[in-house]
């Protein structure tokens, strides 16, 4: 895989930590002045570990986390991807293959896959933490989809699950690219137990020695309360329109401070990102299992690479930091069926093809 100097390959290597101690092997995401975003060599390497692990009867429970104080993961490369997006190249393209191919893994893993997600866990981070078997959150959890800031569309696996939270939760998750605390991130099923912070490191160390309910009973809290719950009769009725546009127009005229303001974000996203999340995050429920999804993210993805909003929003938001894109079309009323049409376009031989236990595994809508 490496092609790079001799000493990339320790590098790679560097970049996620492996060890095993009693009957648990620990993952740890070591780029913390890159806020541990993921690498394809990082994505492979944490592939090639779990299947080793898999079949490895003295592994009873897998464990990820983030080096750092700031969080597990803030997602894929996003410099990387500019450079390739803006050379015509094909990096990146075959990183989400294997990324993708990671999370659906990740999601069908037969043995307890528990995911610290503490501090940052954003795009890719949500999708190597969220598919996991046991999701613990903490009172510094920011768990957000962004992509819609960079004129790209939430994937990892990441329209799936924000399809399946209550009501019209995870459309608005998905158009704002809002985080989600602790609470919110529980109440629309991207996590599953909240922890404090400061008890991660013993919880970490127990699951070594003791199986994962008997650790969760030990140290699962409460977790502070949060804004959607209360939000959710003005999220439901605006974001159910049926058109970006609509959802605008319900969330200005609702009276609500809060859906105002939401109206003010979703005025700076990306116009054709926006109605490619809103058409994938309808689309997904109609397609089943995970893998599915994520071969429609893929597609989208890749059309995503040849938009100009992809290199335009993350030159404006990481790479030079003005914060003023230049969106094209810079209107919604300007993207049409056929601009959004395109990003769900077959990829013939290039195709996810992801396979799948669709027999054994209960579809949830």
């Amino acid at each position: 895989m490496n092609h790079g100097n001799p000493g990339d390959h320790d590098r790679d290597q560097d970049h996620v930590l492996l060890r095993t101690e009693g009957h648990t092997a620990y993952i740890t995401l070591n780029r913390p002045q890159a806020l541990n975003a993921l690498t394809r060599p990082m994505v492979l390497r944490i592939d090639e570990a779990l299947a080793g692990w898999q079949h490895d009867p003295a592994v009873a429970a897998v464990v990820v986390e983030g080096a750092g104080e700031r969080g597990l993961c803030a997602g894929g490369d996003i410099r990387a991807i500019y450079e390739d997006a803006r050379t015509g190249g094909t990096a990146s393209a075959a990183f989400w293959r294997d990324e993708y191919r990671l999370n659906a893994r990740i999601a069908r893993y037969p043995k307890p896959y528990v995911a610290l997600m503490d501090g940052i866990v954003m795009g890719g981070g949500v999708g190597i933490s969220a598919h996991g078997t046991v999701r613990i959150v903490t009172e510094r959890s920011r768990v957000a989809m962004p992509e819609t800031g960079i004129g790209f569309v939430p994937d990892v696996g990441g329209t799936y699950l924000l399809a399946l939270a209550p009501g019209e939760l995870g459309t608005h998750l998905a158009l704002t690219g809002a985080p989600a605390g602790a609470a919110d991130a529980l109440i629309c099923g991207l996590a599953d137990h909240f922890v404090p912070s400061e008890l991660l490191p013993r919880l970490a160390a127990d699951l070594a020695r003791a199986s994962v309910h008997e650790v969760l009973e030990r140290y699962v809290g409460t977790a502070p309360g949060g804004a959607l719950a209360g939000d959710r009769e003005w999220i439901d009725h605006c974001y159910a329109a049926d058109t970006v546009e609509d959802i605008v127009e319900r969330l200005l005229r609702s009276g609500v401070p809060a859906a105002e303001k939401a109206a003010a974000t979703l005025g700076a996203k990306s116009p054709t990102a926006l109605k490619v999340t809103l058409a994938a995050l309808r689309r997904v429920r109609e397609l089943g299992p995970l893998e599915r999804a994520l071969e429609q993210e893929y597609r989208i993805s890749c059309a995503a690479l040849s938009s100009p909003d992809l290199v335009e929003g993350i030159r404006a938001q990481v790479v030079d930091k003005d914060r003023s894109p230049r969106w094209s079309p810079p209107s919604l009323a300007e993207v049409g069926p056929v601009d959004v049409e395109r990003f769900f376009a077959p990829l013939g031989a290039r195709e996810l093809g992801l396979t799948h236990a669709e027999s054994t595994q209960e579809v949830p809508w």
